[in-house]
């Protein structure tokens, strides 16, 4: 079943970062910001035309939003550990590998008791 509500967030979170109020959103897809509010939230599905406005206006792919319903998102997983490792400092990478390698670990634990 599709999570209207996490991709609602997602289009939120990619607004929020590219500083468009919901109402510029709402002007560049063409549709009122009512609309907009409801799509964020998950209690409105969005046609694939104020779908593709989104996905134009924020400058992101469909993967970005959908990868959690995907089946093969490996490769969009990918490029947003690298989008968000890029401004890492040594220290912080450290870190962030520990923890990966942590919790791969676990994760393998129990996939195979």
């Amino acid at each position: 079943m599709i999570d209207y509500k996490t991709i609602g967030g997602k289009i939120r979170k990619f607004r929020i970062a590219r500083n468009l109020s919901q109402e510029k959103l709402a002007e560049l897809c063409d549709v009122g910001t009512t609309h907009i509010s409801h799509i964020e939230t998950g209690n409105c599905i969005p046609s694939l035309k104020v779908f593709i406005a989104i996905l134009n206006a924020l400058s992101c792919s469909a993967d970005q939003l959908l990868c959690d319903e995907l089946d093969n998102a490996e490769l969009t997983y990918k490029a947003e550990i690298c989008n968000l490792l890029e401004d890492c400092s040594s220290h912080e990478l450290m870190i962030i590998t520990n923890t990966i390698q942590a919790l791969k670990t676990s994760l393998r634990k129990k996939e195979f008791p």
